[in-house]
């Protein structure tokens, strides 16, 4: 009986961790143009960046492009500007 009193409050524990998890903090990143790409965390970028912060449900229309790249930064034209 104590192992699998012991088994339950395990179960119980791990349920209640998981409730209690913060869900992924995701967006979609457009620039003043037609490109955007998936941004893994919410930054803050710089006003000079003018860049549209979207949610992560967000539709994008059939002129949006989308060119992804690692690490925090903005697309401006081609170039890839980190901060």
């Amino acid at each position: 009986m104590t192992l699998s009193k012991t088994l339950f409050g395990m179960a119980i524990a791990a349920g209640v961790l998981a409730l209690s998890s913060p869900g992924a903090s995701a967006a979609i990143v457009c620039n003043a143009g037609n490109v955007c790409w998936h941004a893994h965390q919410r930054y803050g970028y710089p006003p000079g960046a003018r860049v549209t912060i979207h949610d992560d449900a967000w539709k994008a229309g059939p002129t949006i492009k989308f060119r992804e790249h690692e690490g925090r930064g903005y697309w401006d034209g081609d170039r890839w500007t980190e901060w």
